[in-house]
């Protein structure tokens, strides 16, 4: 597909959120209100606000952030070597302001990709808005203000596979599967994640479900230019 891809420059990634609340109850009277009406169009008539709330998640405005998985190439010649780092926390401000630490001093040259599958729907906006949230300043990779489109250093394995269809929506499962790509999705799902952390309270499972779509998103790009995927021994989680 892109042959002249460095893929040394890219830091691949995915994130995991949940509600900003265990309940809906939990939330401001006025920000229920809130969550009624930015969602009374995607909630069918006999389904309420509040029922509809484990779903929050997904809107930055009403979710937070638990986990930012990132994996990059530390090797990428003879020998490969792909190195996975999480951050995560209860503490949404601390994951981000690692992350962006990460992204000042590490991934912030003119030829520095981030890529994740979706993420130009999903992840790259989610963090760039909590961040704001949080008052934290975006980092240059995530400050797309007065950028051409060609400017954006984002790829998007999910938007690679389009090729120009802006209609089709095709899952990192479902991709994966007819890849040939060992599925990331072995224990949860994305329905599952804030079950699992705000009944559960097992934030270490869901680091690992992160972790696997992060090295999945990786295979991607490899398999969508024609390279060989990553083994176990070519993987070091740190």
């Amino acid at each position: 597909m892109n042959q002249k891809i460095d893929f040394k420059n890219i830091l691949f990634l995915d994130i995991e959120t949940v509600p900003e609340s265990k309940s809906f109850s939990d939330l401001s009277e006025e920000k229920q209100e809130l969550f009624t009406l930015k969602t009374q169009y995607q909630r069918k008539d006999e389904k309420s606000a509040e029922e509809f709330y484990e779903r929050a998640g997904i809107w930055a405005e009403f979710g937070k952030i638990i986990c930012i998985s990132v994996g990059f190439f530390s090797q990428f010649d003879n020998e490969r070597l792909f190195r996975v780092k999480s951050f995560y926390n209860d503490d949404e401000r601390l994951i981000l302001n690692e992350f962006k630490d990460l992204l000042d001093k590490h991934f912030n040259g003119v030829n520095h990709l981030l890529c994740a599958h979706n993420g130009k729907e999903f992840d790259f906006p989610y963090i760039a808005r909590r961040m704001i949230i949080n008052s934290i300043e975006l980092p240059k990779k995530l400050n797309l203000f007065g950028k051409k489109p060609w400017e954006i250093p984002h790829l998007d394995t999910m938007e690679l596979w389009k090729f120009g269809d802006y209609k089709h929506f095709t899952s990192l499962k479902l991709m994966t599967h007819i890849l040939e790509i060992p599925s990331p999705k072995e224990d949860i799902d994305g329905s599952q994640v804030a079950k699992v952390y705000y009944e559960e309270k097992n934030l270490e499972r869901i680091v690992t479900y992160c972790e696997r779509d992060t090295i999945a998103v990786a295979q991607l790009l490899l398999r969508l230019n024609n390279l060989e995927l990553l083994n176990e021994l070519e993987i070091l989680k740190v």
